[in-house]
């Protein structure tokens, strides 16, 4: 039953974004830049958890994350005002987001773990 309620809730956040985006696009924004997927992990985690040291964790390595996750933000407007369709447009930013993760992690790896 937790795993429903903690499917409802984070749901109801994603269904709320979208409807907000079709009248108020700068308050759907707003909502969907707050780290609120990640404020709900932390919860669902240290509730079923009581790890502080979890929480510690996921938070810094989503901090490395954030900045390679950036690059979808640039790539999708970028390829649609090349004139690509929506959908294509999805596909090749969501690609050149997970090759930019594998990247970045790469690097990271090499800089933070000598």
């Amino acid at each position: 039953m937790y795993f429903f309620i903690k499917c409802a809730v984070s749901g109801i956040l994603v269904a709320l974004i979208s409807e907000l985006s079709k009248r108020y696009e700068i308050f759907a924004a707003f909502i969907a830049s707050l780290p609120l997927l990640s404020i709900l992990s932390f919860i669902w985690i240290y509730n079923d958890t009581k790890d502080g040291g979890k929480i510690i964790s996921l938070s810094y390595e989503i901090f490395w994350l954030v900045i390679p996750s950036l690059t979808f933000f640039i790539a999708l407007p970028g390829f649609l005002k090349l004139g690509f369709k929506f959908y294509p447009s999805l596909i090749f930013s969501s690609l050149l987001t997970v090759i930019a993760y594998f990247i970045f992690i790469y690097v990271k790896g090499l800089i933070l773990n000598k």
